[in-house]
């Protein structure tokens, strides 16, 4: 509830058709930058990334916004496939599974706090967070996070489709046991369950939407629905007969190593549906195979009026404010709908048009932001934040487990592994008590704040923790700093803290309080003590757990 006051009162891959086949620019009309001060740099950060760093603020400085995004744009893809030897496993190695598992979260955090394409890797995260897989094993939701970082610039049907055939997807939610009724196929009947969530969750939503996001409504003020039961039937329909690609690695099965080619349609047309259908009021006629009628189906989901503002508001959301006004809404949305040349979904234009909305870029003056703008620091990014502040290179581990040093999560977040299907919040989700919208405030309970508030100090310098001396010398973590300007003065170490992690602008109370902290405590065991539980502090305080 305290990050929640602070909010509210410290402010808030083929062709599909013509319309999303266009080039994609990423360019829209917006005010060209100004200078950029430290502040509105930093908090630029913030939005475009896991975190701010020295370097990532200078860049941004030197820069300017826009042309920044044109950097990262251009960038090379950040991601890489699972080396051979963590695939190459008995199935009854439970160690060599479990190596396996922690593989990829290392990779995951390596790729937060270091990999240069940030702004991609932030997006990719964004998309993740309403196109989930879970279940499954760890390789397989690794390959779909790939997927996802590839896609994260490219246009929103290309993703749609190739979620759509990625074997991870087709496990998770049964895509490939969807098969029709037929004489050949005795028992055999549509599953519904991708067709299900890829119109309710990952593209249109359960009731019509304006442009704004506001819900249509009849006559009588109900909410009207944007597809009926029918249409999940129709939808099924169309997307029967897909299969897992076959294992041609020399690898074991049961390691899944395939999960980063893309599923095939049956040889035998029998499995696919090729009836004549209709969805969303659109006929779909007799005769296509399984990947024309996707294409199909991807291109109905893209001319649907809902994509725009219910696509628009999650990246939203994920990247700068948990409750945008109405107006900020439908300027993405309408950048959704058109690029500027007639282009629906490009990513790279709506992901500009975000960050360069006046709404977005109207706090980078001290101060300014509006009364309900922001959006709560989710257990991962205010991890990651807290990490690249300290300028960490590498994970945290925990100490070692049958063999195995695990990568150090918060509790509340495990970041490739969300509970189900709704992910780890819906975007609908409101602060209590309240209209605004908050959905991340659903991670933060008393388990998240007590391992805010008490586990940097353990996971760097407690000798009862037997990781701690590792990830001292092996995360890069600029420790030794903290402990040099604790050691200088009061004013020196909350100097650099406001400057790593509050914009250079650490509020006069929090400031007052840390220091009447420092001056109370006399017992600190070494000055990196102090510092790292003095940070503790300041990083738990709603100060910084809501970007503003």
């Amino acid at each position: 509830m305290l990050l929640c006051v602070g909010l509210m009162s410290c402010g808030q891959r083929a062709r599909l058709d013509e319309t999303t086949s266009k080039t994609s620019t990423g360019q829209v009309s917006n005010k060209p930058s100004t200078t950029v001060t430290y502040y509105a740099a930093a908090r630029f950060a913030d939005q475009v990334s896991f975190g701010a760093t020295p370097a990532l603020i200078d860049e941004i400085s030197k820069l300017g916004f826009e042309g920044w995004i044109d950097a990262q744009m251009a960038l090379p893809v950040t991601n890489s496939a699972i080396p051979r030897s963590y695939l190459n496993y008995k199935e009854t190695d439970n160690a060599a599974v479990s190596a396996l598992d922690n593989y990829t979260h290392e990779v995951y955090w390596q790729r937060v706090l270091g990999a240069p394409d940030q702004l991609r890797q932030r997006v990719a995260w964004a998309i993740f967070e309403f196109i989930p897989t879970s279940q499954g094993q760890s390789n397989g939701r690794y390959e779909y996070y790939n997927l996802l970082i590839s896609r994260a610039f490219d246009n929103y049907g290309t993703l749609l489709h190739d979620v759509s055939i990625h074997p991870m997807m087709g496990f998770f939610l049964n895509n490939e046991l969807n098969r029709p009724s037929s004489p050949q196929c005795l028992g055999c009947a549509p599953n519904e369950n991708y067709a299900r969530e890829l119109m309710q969750l990952f593209s249109l939503g359960v009731v019509q939407l304006n442009t704004d996001g506001s819900t249509k409504r009849d006559a009588q003020g109900k909410p009207l629905e944007t597809y009926t039961q029918k249409d999940v039937e129709e939808l099924a329909r169309a997307l029967t007969g897909w299969r897992q690609p076959p294992n041609n690695t020399g690898l074991p099965d049961y390691a899944w190593p395939h999960f980063g080619t893309p599923m095939l349609p049956e040889s035998q047309a029998f499995f696919h549906d090729s009836g004549a259908k209709i969805v969303l009021g659109t006929p779909l006629a007799a005769g296509m195979n399984a990947a024309v009628e996707l294409n199909a189906v991807i291109a109905i989901l893209m001319k649907h009026p809902n994509i725009a503002p219910f696509i628009s508001l999650r990246l939203i959301q994920h990247l700068v404010t948990s409750n945008p006004s109405p107006e900020y809404l439908t300027r993405i949305a309408t950048v959704f709908r058109n690029n500027g040349n007639g282009v629906t979904g490009d990513l790279k234009a709506v992901v500009r048009a975000i960050l360069l909305d006046p709404e977005a870029r109207a706090g980078d003056q001290i101060g300014s932001s509006p009364n309900q703008f922001g959006k709560l620091r989710e257990p991962v990014q205010w991890m990651s934040a807290m990490m690249r502040g300290m300028n960490c290179k590498q994970p945290f581990h925990s100490p070692p487990y049958e063999g195995v040093k695990w990568v150090l999560e918060p509790q509340n977040q495990n970041a490739t592994y969300p509970p189900n299907v709704f992910s780890f919040y819906q975007a609908g989700d409101r602060a209590p008590g309240s209209n605004l919208l908050a959905p991340e405030q659903k991670l933060l309970n008393t388990i998240e704040f007590t391992s805010r508030i008490g586990g940097l100090e353990w996971t760097l310098l407690n000798k009862n923790n037997s990781a701690a001396a590792d990830n001292y010398a092996n995360s890069g973590c600029e420790v030794a700093a903290l402990g040099k300007a604790f050691s200088q003065s009061p004013k020196a170490i909350l100097d650099l803290i406001s400057q790593r992690w509050f914009r250079g602008a650490m509020p006069p109370t929090l400031r007052a309080n840390l220091q009447s902290l420092i001056n109370g405590e006399r017992n600190w065991n070494s000055p990196e003590e102090g510092a790292l539980i003095i940070l503790q502090v300041a990083l738990s305080s709603p100060y910084f757990g809501v970007i503003k």
